[in-house]
């Protein structure tokens, strides 16, 4: 009943809420209006440049590692009888693997953690799960440029095992009593799987490569073409599965993403451009730290953050800044720190809190000045 009663008053928030803002905000005046359109603009330039051949084709990836990959195969590198050397690698890039974005990641961890992985590896997973994902990083390459995605994979992956380290080295948790794991028959062979996987990811790498028109048609036609044929010599009820978790994935994810790029528009137009270039402008290390901060509090819906940061780099925010913003605002957001404060404690919690920032701020400094 209690629950039932707090959905009800947080849909009448969002609703007092929308109706305040129609209510009093002066559409008549040139600088709302300016703003809106903005958005929309921003909007539409997304949906021709960005969808069809970046996110789709990251949606059904990101079904066929739920569908194809066995979770249970991963997690348990991840137990106390793994050796570091494995274990805290596994963690650190098993997030992409997983395909796991910043609302599923909680529980994950969760179950990692009391299952018995250790606050280590545990802790280098819940980092960088959010951050190592296929369709973030591809969008973040085609968006705003490949250089600071690779260093946005490097980053999230050594600072992962770094934190996981220094989290291991302060609390000694070692993890025990392992995995319970299900071992399930494989429905499709390993180079089926693997072969399904690669079609697609061609398909989405070519799709954003500047090569000759007609040399990028015929790779992808004849990638979209193998996708299919594979796809129809599976099972019914495994294909159904891969539809289902691809259209699951999409509509949790471009709802949110259309309504942060459109946000992301209104605040490239709204903003003072001045504003943001003495908080975030430079590579200096105190817009770094803010940056780092800023991401750690606010929260950002899977691949949001894309267009935001897009938006705050043309009105003058730095590159390191953006990777510091990216690396924490990924990671940490209000809600999730509640959550693993709960899980962990306030001592281990907050100590985590305060790697990220410290990590995210180093490696949005080292970006910006040194590489």
């Amino acid at each position: 009943m209690e629950k039932g009663l707090k959905r009800e008053f947080t849909k009448f928030g969002f609703l007092a809420a929308g109706f305040l803002i129609f209510y009093f905000l002066p559409f008549g005046s040139k600088y709302v209006q300016d703003a809106i359109i903005s958005g929309f603009s921003l909007l539409g330039s997304y949906a021709r440049e960005h969808v069809l051949f970046c996110l789709v084709p990251a949606f059904f990836i990101a079904g066929t590692i739920t569908v194809f990959i066995r979770k249970d195969a991963i997690l348990k590198l991840l137990g106390p009888d793994a050796r570091k050397i494995v274990s805290y690698p596994i963690a650190a890039v098993s997030g992409g693997i997983l395909a796991v974005c910043s609302c599923t990641i909680l529980p994950l961890f969760g179950g990692i953690y009391k299952r018995g992985a250790g606050i280590g590896p545990a802790v280098a997973f819940l980092f960088s799960g959010p951050a190592i994902n296929v369709a973030a990083i591809f969008l973040t390459g085609n968006a705003i440029g490949w250089e600071i995605a690779i260093v946005r994979i490097i980053g999230a992956s050594t600072s992962a095992i770094l934190i996981g380290l220094t989290m291991q080295s302060l609390f000694k948790e070692k993890g025990s009593g392992g995995f319970t794991t299900q071992e399930a028959g494989d429905q499709v062979s390993w180079p089926e799987a693997l072969g399904f996987l690669a079609l697609q990811m061609t398909f989405l790498i070519v799709g954003g490569l500047k090569i000759d028109p007609l040399a990028k048609a015929i790779i992808m036609i004849v990638s979209a073409v193998g996708v299919f044929m594979l796809a129809m010599n599976f099972k019914k009820e495994l294909r159904y599965s891969w539809i289902g978790e691809t259209w699951d994935f999409a509509k949790k994810i471009l709802p949110y993403l259309f309504f942060g790029v459109f946000a992301a528009g209104i605040i490239s137009s709204a903003l003072p451009q001045s504003f943001v270039e003495s908080l975030l402008g430079g590579n200096r290390f105190g817009s770094a730290l803010f940056a780092s901060v800023f991401g750690a509090f606010m929260y950002f819906a899977t691949l949001t953050e894309v267009p935001i940061v897009q938006s705050l780099m043309s009105l003058g925010m730095g590159k390191g800044p953006a990777l510091a913003l990216f690396m924490a605002g990924n990671s940490l957001s209000l809600p999730s720190m509640i959550v693993i404060t709960r899980l962990l404690g306030k001592k281990k919690a907050f100590t985590y809190f305060g790697l990220v920032v410290v990590f995210a701020t180093l490696w949005g400094y080292i970006y910006g000045n040194l590489l």
